[in-house]
């Protein structure tokens, strides 16, 4: 009984770590993701040897934040990694249809604006919550 008890205290404990980590990555992520796209234009005047190095400081962080994704995964259980799986199946495919029809909006001339990045983003995790919450309600 007492190894069950452990166990279940061990698991709690590297699922928390796991999520402190993914937060404080991806805490760096946005960070450095603003400090690149607003660094060149508000400090540093676009020079480019601090504009490279912001680019490379976020794909840095960025590639941070994929590991400790992948750790963070990897320590959930089987029910919670079908549901990250599905969610994230669904927000790849998302992503996908509604971008590629995006872009061919302005292309055949049905939109008069450049598609933004920053909307297919925003549809995305959108996307991912909407289908996280809805696979733990469906599992509940």
């Amino acid at each position: 009984m007492n190894d069950s008890k452990a166990d279940g205290d061990d698991r709690a404990a590297n699922s928390n770590r796991n999520t402190t980590r993914l937060k404080i990555w991806t805490a760096a992520w946005v960070m450095t993701t603003a400090i690149a796209a607003f660094g060149a234009k508000l400090v540093w005047d676009f020079a480019p040897l601090p504009t490279i190095g912001a680019q490379f400081l976020n794909l840095g962080a960025g590639v941070g934040m994929i590991i400790a994704t992948c750790r963070y995964v990897q320590g959930l259980d089987e029910l919670q990694q079908m549901i990250f799986l599905q969610a994230g199946a669904i927000t790849l495919g998302v992503g996908l249809v509604v971008g590629l029809s995006y872009d061919l909006l302005e292309d055949v001339r049905l939109i008069a604006f450049e598609p933004e990045i920053s909307h297919l983003v925003m549809l995305m995790c959108l996307t991912f919550l909407l289908a996280t919450i809805v696979g733990h309600w469906r599992y509940r």
